[in-house]
């Protein structure tokens, strides 16, 4: 695998090695089969897959009788469609009948840039939050995501994984296990703690360059959540910040706010993200993150105006 990954590929990349190791999966499409860059998979599987056209409740029911059936159905297409065209079938025909449905939300957040918001998905985590018995992750490197799709293809029951849509490097090495309900540090500090979630793991790089001692820590498995675990860590900083290319209220930045009020700390904490009530802009990756202030400059900016006190 190389340094740097598109996480749609590694999907495919999975879903071809499942199958051929004789899992009975069943990728489902809406006409999104650029999305999910699933053309390798069709080459070799061309009676293995299902495009239902641009209709996204077809999507998610067809997938949930695929697993009635007995098949392990994976949904591939965009998180904003997924999610808000399909809510009524995620909720009900997936979450409520415990059907074994793997949801894949492709390019989430705000991927796509200049197509605004009918494109940008800055409202999942918060949605999936909001549904009973559906596992939630949004991994942050080609080999953390690989694992999460390895994982939740063994998994009996419905999963939701949240792809960002740009190529990502890689934060583990080889001997990565990933587990759910982990909390990955991926450093140590003293100063202040970051906590994120997907992409967004990757804005904190830059602060020990300007003399920060930051705790790093990322949250792939967003439901289960080792939870206690995460409020310990955190216990040990004077402050902390969430990052996350979502909107700040339902995703990683709610979660540390619960974390830390049902765990009785007095700590400080700024949630970063897209603003309660906004939307994202409409622009590339980088004004985008700029804009809302998540990418890696507006982070260290953030965490030094709080670690000098303002």
């Amino acid at each position: 695998m190389s340094n740097a990954q598109r996480l749609a590929s590694v999907m495919v990349t999975a879903f071809i090695d499942a199958v051929n190791c004789g899992v009975d999966l069943v990728p489902v499409v809406a006409d999104s089969t650029s999305t999910a860059k699933i053309a390798p998979f069709i080459k070799a599987f061309p009676d293995r897959s299902i495009n239902v056209g641009i209709a996204e409740q077809t999507l998610v029911g067809t997938a949930a009788g695929l697993a009635l059936g007995g098949k392990i159905a994976a949904t591939c297409n965009a998180a904003p469609f997924l999610v808000s065209r399909a809510n009524e079938q995620v909720k009900v025909d997936v979450c409520y009948n415990n059907t074994n449905v793997k949801l894949f939300g492709l390019n989430a957040g705000a991927s796509y840039g200049p197509l605004a918001s009918t494109h940008h998905s800055i409202d999942d985590i918060a949605v999936m939050r909001g549904f009973g018995n559906i596992e939630i992750y949004a991994p942050s490197c080609p080999l953390e995501c690989r694992q999460i799709i390895d994982y939740a293809l063994a998994h009996v029951g419905p999963v939701y994984i949240r792809l960002d849509g740009k190529d990502l490097p890689q934060l583990h090495d080889e001997s990565y296990q990933f587990r759910p309900w982990q909390i990955d540090v991926l450093r140590e500090g003293h100063d202040i703690a970051l906590v994120a979630m997907g992409s967004t793991v990757h804005a904190a790089g830059q602060l020990a360059e300007q003399g920060i001692s930051a705790g790093v820590i990322a949250v792939p498995s967003i439901r289960p959540c080792d939870t206690q675990q995460l409020c310990n860590l955190l216990n040990h900083y004077p402050a902390v910040i969430s990052v996350e290319e979502h909107n700040v209220n339902g995703g990683v930045g709610s979660l540390v706010a619960e974390v830390l009020a049902e765990g009785g700390c007095a700590i400080p904490l700024l949630r970063l993200g897209i603003p309660d009530g906004e939307y994202a802009i409409a622009g590339d990756r980088a004004s985008t993150r700029a804009r809302h202030g998540i990418d890696a400059s507006s982070v260290v900016n953030s965490a030094a105006r709080i670690c000098a006190g303002a």
